[in-house]
């Protein structure tokens, strides 16, 4: 994290390495490591739930050694013999991704003494309301997998395999479409299509899924279908998809997945940009994520693996 990365004299000084992993309102966290292995020659020798054990004994003797320098802090700074400062441990973490403030995910073995197996991932983009379930549920998957050692070669293999099942349709348009509410659909919707044009007018700066919803109503009325389906309104939810080059010149569609007509399907299939999916929504944060990692990974040659692929 940058503000960590950049460390202020106050926390050590220049030259000297800095222990703290990430801070939170009311928590810091520390990587115990170097201290562990120091105390514990054999550390790496044991095993996970041995790990634990000591790591949260050690844990424990440092927040003694904080609270009892709290008595000498109150003291000195506000005078006072009694106070309410305190030091307490919360938890043991095997292992943990922090990506920024409130965005991370943790490992959690330990939690007030008392063991468990739990996974606690806050913030992260593949959790927002925009991002398709199916790539988040795969982001998610990978993540974890990270977290609890999985080897970098079969991580990559298993982005190839599911890149492969987005582009040659084993997974279905109706999965892959970012979900969105249409805000402001009125405000964006201009003249409506005069007699030889097939379009109502986009006003500029309409928000992508306002402009696939808009050309969405303006293909059921081309096709004449909007008696028997109905128009996407101010509100509704849907999800849109990046088209590729099409006759109509529609750079993007929306549609509701429970009500989507066959012709409008048939179009979706013919010419969703499965490609810009991959590449806008999951590999941009795949890159991301590598990257934090410091994996020892060119991220050129690694697209060019993943688009090796003939589809």
């Amino acid at each position: 994290m940058k503000h960590l990365e950049e460390t202020p004299w106050w926390i050590c000084d220049e030259g000297d390495e800095n222990y703290c992993a990430y801070v939170d309102t009311d928590s810091n966290y520390f990587n115990a490591e170097p201290l562990l292995l120091k105390l514990y020659p054999n550390f790496e020798e044991l095993s996970a739930e041995k790990k634990d054990d000591i790591l949260e004994k050690v844990a424990m003797k440092y927040q003694d050694v904080i609270n009892e320098d709290y008595d000498r802090l109150a003291k000195e700074c506000f005078n006072v013999t009694e106070h309410r400062l305190e030091m307490k441990t919360e938890c043991v973490i095997r292992s943990a991704y922090f990506r920024a403030t409130r965005r991370y995910a943790q490992w959690i073995t330990k939690q007030e003494g008392i063991a468990k197996e739990s996974l606690d991932i806050k913030g992260l983009e593949f959790m927002k309301a925009n991002f398709p379930p199916i790539l988040g549920s795969f982001f998610n998957d990978i993540l974890q997998q990270v977290l609890k050692g999985e080897e970098k070669s079969s991580i990559l293999d298993q982005i190839k395999v599911f890149k492969k099942q987005i582009l040659d349709g084993t997974i279905p348009l109706t999965k892959l479409g970012n979900p969105s509410a249409v805000k402001k659909l009125e405000k964006y919707s201009g003249k409506n299509a005069r007699a030889g044009e097939m379009f109502t007018e986009i006003l500029k700066g309409a928000p992508a899924p306002v402009r696939a919803t808009i050309r969405y109503n303006d293909l059921l009325r081309l096709w004449q279908l909007d008696k028997k389906y109905n128009l996407i309104t101010q509100a509704d939810k849907v999800k849109w998809i990046y088209l590729r080059d099409n006759p109509y010149k529609i750079e993007a569609l929306a549609f509701q997945d429970f009500d989507v007509p066959e012709k409008i399907n048939d179009f979706l299939n013919a010419y969703a940009d499965r490609q810009k999916v991959f590449d806008s929504i999951l590999l941009n944060k795949l890159e991301g994520f590598f990257s934090d990692l410091q994996w020892s990974l060119d991220l050129n040659p690694y697209t060019n693996a993943l688009a090796s692929f003939e589809i």
